[in-house]
């Protein structure tokens, strides 16, 4: 089954870039066909090409790679008191395109988007679609490459639930 799941997904930074990091941006439009992004995520992103000197050329032409501005203002200042700008646009973003899923890791913009009513999705579930959808054989590589290239810290639990979840030993 190796089609993408008809699904209207926000993203937040961190998914995008740790995925980019590992090279497994593909799996974003593998699986949901079309990302969706404020503007402030794509200006965080940029921090990976003016600090770290990564080509970002294959985000900025992604076909696949859609960017928004939010429209609530307001919400979003709300939102900037608590959570970074990029994390605020997006949820405010998933609220107004009423978006299927929010992909964000970071636990307070979770729980902020969770106050909005919207579900979540983090990297880490990503991987698990990917394997329920044959676009990965094994999830615990991934993980490994997320820990050492992307310096992605999962707590031991999480790992472990992530691996059961998956049927794969640790």
């Amino acid at each position: 089954m190796n089609h993408s799941l008809l699904m209207l997904i926000v993203s937040d930074t961190s998914p995008l870039s740790s995925l980019f990091l590992i090279e497994k941006l593909d799996l974003l439009p593998a699986l949901f066909g079309r990302i969706i992004i404020p503007r402030k995520v794509m200006d965080e992103l940029s921090v990976l090409e003016n600090i770290f000197q990564h080509d970002l050329s294959v985000l900025r032409q992604a076909p696949w790679l859609d960017v928004q501005k939010p429209k609530d203002d307001e919400l979003v200042r709300k939102y900037s008191r608590l959570l970074d700008e990029g994390e605020s646009e997006a949820i405010v973003l998933a609220k107004e395109l009423h978006a299927d899923y929010l992909l964000i890791d970071e636990k307070m913009g979770r729980i902020a988007a969770k106050q909005e009513g919207l579900r979540t999705i983090g990297v880490l579930g990503v991987f698990l679609l990917a394997k329920k959808h044959g676009h990965i054989s094994q999830v615990k590589p991934l993980i490994d490459l997320l820990e050492i290239k992307a310096r992605f810290f999962i707590k031991e639990s999480l790992k472990l639930k992530v691996l059961e979840l998956a049927g794969e030993q640790p």
